[in-house]
């Protein structure tokens, strides 16, 4: 295969890439833009099969030993990716693309180890001679990202886990004396060793520098509260593809280039759509996260205050006596699995000639998209589906909004100078003349705030499972 076709082969695949991320972007063309983005991998991956032939017979190496390693790690890595992706629940969708993200991160690293101790394989200079000074930055910089973005993305897994090992991390911020100190000291350290490597190309300084960055990816997530945990996930999105764009310089290759290119310039982009949702700064959030102060605050509040509660068969009442329904999904919903509960509960209301509209929130869930892909799974017909921009003025002229598992994105804590998520845009829910509210408990959010929507005398709490709530909801409504 001549490089010519390499490189055209490889723009075919950043082209389908591009049309991926397009098709992905709304709910009604996510199936072609997954088409799309698998078609570009099979593509990449046959020519850079094709590639290592090309390079194995001007290079005068063992082409069939590179082939069995590249056949062991697509059958390896395939098989785990397939039965991963079968197993996985929908409420634990935000560990898995964490735990991809570090993955990307941790192939960064180890293409960049490779290409710093024989560079020759990768004709990036002849035996013995020294790589170039600006393929030395790029893989400095490939390789610090891709460590930050590996053990980043294991603790971001572990905060949004909470099994096992990883109950430590959960939600609250990890803090001591001197980390912001200690992270600019590592940070600054890291920089000066790839400077060093530039220069030199001390294999020692390349070493330290990576080990480092591991180390620098730690503690730039242990502050960062649970609450912040959706734009964390986005934001190492980012850094996998800055890491894998990184490599593509390195390698000369166009085609990791556009993809990490892609990859990185679309996380940036929705982590700031995701802090602008949350009314927070992107450093701000980096610098430790909001989440830990409020839990203990709230606690002390439920204890003295009381609400007004109801069965399932009370709140089938109200809403079949309702002219316009507004339900807010949240992640109590995907806890529970209520989706396909939820569709059918929308399917008698609407038979009843009832108006039914969902409400979503940007970060609803612990990941942007999660509440429409749950939707989408239970095949609730898109029409219904409103973004919180569009639906915030209905509420007012709502009859009923009923959450499902939702907390901090209906808080109206979010309106009162002082509170922690002050500022930060919400769904209106508490304007609606009636709201229900389905909850296991009343223990407070993500956040750890308590909500005031909880205590107000239209609201009324329907406690337990949401999907056996919402069934029992379906019962009485039949």
């Amino acid at each position: 295969m001549s490089m010519n076709v390499v490189v055209l082969l490889y723009l075919v695949a950043s082209v389908c890439f591009i049309q991926a991320l397009k098709g992905l972007s709304h709910p009604t063309t996510s199936i072609r833009g997954n088409v799309f983005g698998m078609v570009g991998m099979a593509i990449a991956i046959v020519t850079t099969v094709g590639l290592i032939t090309t390079l194995a017979d001007r290079m005068a190496l063992d082409e069939v030993s590179g082939l069995g390693w590249v056949a062991l790690g697509l059958v390896a890595g395939g098989g785990v990716g397939a039965i991963m992706a079968k197993r996985v629940e929908m409420t634990k969708m935000p560990e898995l693309v964490a735990f991809m993200h570090s993955m990307v991160g941790l192939a960064a690293v180890c293409i960049a180890i490779a290409v710093v101790v024989e560079p020759w394989a990768f004709d990036l200079a002849p035996k013995g001679g020294a790589i170039p000074f600006g393929n030395k930055i790029e893989l400095f910089l490939g390789s610090a990202v891709g460590a930050i973005t590996f053990s980043g993305s294991v603790i971001a897994f572990g905060k949004l886990s909470g099994k096992y090992k990883f109950r430590l991390f959960q939600g609250a911020p990890v803090v001591f004396r001197g980390q912001h100190l200690l992270n600019l000291a590592l940070g600054l350290l890291v920089i000066a060793l790839g400077v060093v490597f530039a220069a030199t190309g001390q294999w020692a300084a390349f070493a330290l520098l990576t080990a480092l960055s591991f180390v620098l990816g730690v503690l730039i997530i242990i502050p960062i509260g649970g609450a912040d945990m959706p734009v964390v996930v986005s934001m190492l999105n980012s850094y996998s593809g800055w890491a894998a764009a990184g490599i593509g310089f390195s390698l000369n290759n166009p085609m990791l280039i556009i993809a990490g290119s892609l990859v990185g310039s679309s996380g940036a982009i929705l982590s700031y759509i995701m802090c602008k949702a949350m009314n927070r700064s992107f450093i701000n959030v980096i610098l430790g996260g909001f989440g830990g102060g409020g839990g203990a605050e709230a606690g002390a509040a439920q204890v003295q205050r009381t609400v007004r509660s109801g069965s399932a068969e009370d709140a089938a009442f109200i809403l079949s006596n309702a002219e316009s329904v507004i339900i807010v999904p949240g992640y109590g919903l995907a806890v529970a699995r209520a989706q396909h509960a939820v569709k059918e509960l929308a399917d008698k209301l609407t038979a009843k000639g009832i108006s039914v509209r969902y409400a979503i929130h940007p970060v609803a869930g612990r990941m942007p998209g999660h509440m429409n892909v749950l939707l989408a799974e239970a095949e609730v017909p898109y029409d219904q589906v409103f973004e919180m921009e569009d639906i915030n003025p209905e509420f007012g002229q709502t009859d009923v909004a009923i959450i499902l598992g939702a907390n901090d994105v209906v808080n109206p804590a979010a309106l009162q100078k002082g509170s922690p998520i002050y500022g930060m845009p919400i769904l209106e829910a508490y304007k609606a003349r009636t709201v229900i509210v389905n909850k296991r408990s009343m223990a407070a959010g993500y956040a750890g705030l308590d909500n005031e929507l909880f205590y107000m005398d239209k609201t009324m709490m329907v406690f337990g499972d949401a999907k056996k709530v919402v069934e029992e909801m379906v019962k009485a409504i039949e």
